[in-house]
């Protein structure tokens, strides 16, 4: 049994309450500034009710100017991480879309955040 904690600038997340369309521009929008655990040929399937992806905060690209990012509505996603990782995401996402945080949970070295992210426009 693997008891190894993820590195410190990894943060998990998971897309719900969005079409895999939705899922794929979002994830694609997050690839663009920090490495992920999937690859870009990789689009999200039809079935799932959830979508989850890793990112590695530590390997920051620079932020798209202002680049839109399609989704027809609002999405649900709840990321896991250490705050500062966490925090590093979330402005990632501040971007390109409007983020509302929905609610938090902190543990001793990791906090859990469900944002509702909207499109811009």
């Amino acid at each position: 049994m693997n008891t190894q904690s993820p590195p410190a600038s990894e943060v998990q997340v998971v897309l719900t309450e969005c079409s895999a369309t939705d899922a794929g521009h979002l994830f694609a929008a997050l690839r663009r500034r920090f490495e992920c655990d999937r690859e870009d040929s990789e689009s999200p399937a039809e079935a799932p009710t959830a979508w989850t992806a890793t990112f590695d905060t530590a390997a920051v690209c620079p932020p798209a100017s202002g680049e839109a990012v399609p989704l027809s509505g609002p999405v649900t996603a709840e990321v896991q991480g250490s705050p500062h990782a966490v925090r590093e995401l979330e402005d990632a996402l501040a971007d390109v879309f409007t983020v509302h945080e929905v609610g938090s949970v902190s543990g001793d070295q990791e906090v859990e955040v469900e944002l509702r992210l909207e499109p811009r426009g």
